[in-house]
């Protein structure tokens, strides 16, 4: 099945990706309007949608200044349709989106399993001195994934 590549989410597709982020440990809890808020600051949406059904099978997006910077959040696929290569379409799509085919850095943060995946796709590991540091008031996002539940 061919999903389509869509730059928006209408009013059910955001109540079908609170749906997808009560399966994962780091955005369980979410609700539609804090994710309507979040979707409203973001720069770029990258989503793939089932016809005719227009069901939200992947999503993902970007926050960017379009020249340094940009970074890739909340890469996240159905259950259903994981295996399927959608994760590699969505990056591809960002990869490709004008906006962002010239940034300096495209960065991303991700689980160690995932770093594999990632690596395939052109992303490393390998970012100098750099740290990721986070404040955050979500303290399960300072834990580990299986302490997390």
């Amino acid at each position: 099945m061919e999903l389509a590549l869509r730059h928006s989410l209408t009013d059910c597709h955001i109540e079908q990706l609170v749906e997808l982020y009560q399966n994962e440990w780091w955005s369980r809890g979410r609700d539609a309007a804090s994710v309507q808020e979040m979707l409203s600051s973001t720069d770029l949406v990258f989503a793939l949608v089932e016809p005719p059904a227009d069901r939200l099978g992947a999503f993902a997006r970007v926050l960017t200044d379009r020249v340094y910077f940009a970074i890739v959040l909340d890469v996240i696929v159905a259950p259903s349709l994981r295996g399927q290569q959608l994760g590699r379409r969505l990056i591809d799509a960002i990869c490709a989106h004008p906006h962002l085919a010239r940034v300096q850095s495209l960065e991303l943060v991700c689980q160690p399993a995932l770093t594999p995946f990632y690596r395939k796709l052109g992303f490393t590991d390998q970012v100098g001195a750099s740290t990721l540091m986070r404040r955050t008031a979500a303290q399960h996002l300072t834990g580990f994934p299986g302490g997390a539940a």
